[in-house]
């Protein structure tokens, strides 16, 4: 899959860390010596899709550039419980000052690879695609969508500015679809798609009418979905939204949308527990 872009998430992992260590690790520089080294290793505690590691990998090397970082799996692998991730070697004092902050990163992103990678497996033979939304922790959305890419997911769109959504209150106050993707249309280039949020049949033939390029159904119940689809019939892309559990997700894919939009991979999701074991005997 595609690397992080450290060039854009280096200053979040950068205030992440001072955050935690600020002036320095007062526990740790005062009973560790500066020149000891050792040996670490993280497992997986439960069965799941991993993420992260290049980011758990910046977390030590900032704190200490000659850390060993030997992992034994790469972002995206699936992992059985009691497996071993990655070995680090070099500072004890690193190591344990970017424990917590590292595997807090690849907890949570290894936790949405891991529930993103449950509802892929669940559409698989629909070919429908599982998408992200905007329900991302403030600072962390390129690292929570990297992580749904990590699980086989899709990334929607990533912010307000590189893809549009004409929702309910945008309709009000153009006072119609049409006007609204008309509108819309002066101020973006082509290259920019236009997607419509609709909740009823009528909504979605004017959002045909429109010509918008992705036609989103919103809580609508599964046999409205159908014939939406019906009648949208390849005209649009179809995205699927709201209230979508794993329980209902089948019967949604099998209505022949292309996507299904799920906030709970984001806003919803439990760590994956990886545990990391130092090693106290200096090597």
């Amino acid at each position: 899959m595609t690397a992080l872009n450290f060039e854009t998430i280096k200053p979040v992992i950068d205030f992440a860390l001072n955050e935690d260590i600020g002036s320095g690790d007062v526990t740790t520089n005062s009973i560790i010596p500066g020149d000891l080294n050792t040996r670490a290793t993280m497992t997986a505690k439960a069965d799941g899709v991993v993420a992260g590691l290049d980011v758990a990998e910046y977390v030590f090397k900032t704190l200490n550039p000659a850390i060993e970082w030997n992992p034994f799996v790469k972002d995206g692998d699936r992992v059985t419980k009691g497996a071993l991730i990655v070995e680090v070697k070099g500072s004890f004092r690193a190591l344990l000052t970017g424990e917590r902050l590292a595997l807090n990163f690849m907890q949570r992103m290894s936790g949405i690879a891991t529930m993103t990678s449950v509802f892929v497996a669940a559409v698989e033979e629909y070919g429908t695609k599982i998408l992200d939304t905007r329900k991302t922790v403030p600072g962390l959305r390129l690292l929570d969508k990297y992580a749904v890419k990590a699980g086989g997911g899709t990334n929607h769109r990533i912010g307000l500015y590189d893809m549009v959504l004409i929702k309910d209150n945008h309709i009000k106050v153009a006072e119609g679809i049409g006007n609204a993707v008309a509108e819309v249309r002066k101020h973006i280039t082509p290259a920019i798609k236009i997607e419509v949020e609709t909740t009823t049949v009528d909504e979605v033939k004017q959002a045909l009418e429109a010509g918008a390029d992705i036609i989103m159904l919103d809580n609508m119940t599964t046999p409205t979905m159908r014939e939406c689809v019906k009648l949208i019939n390849g005209r649009a892309k179809v995205e699927a939204s709201g209230n979508m559990t794993i329980e209902r997700i089948r019967e949604v894919a099998a209505t022949g949308v292309d996507y299904i939009s799920i906030g709970a991979l984001t806003h919803s999701v439990t760590a994956l527990d990886i545990s990391m074991n130092i090693e106290t005997a200096a090597h």
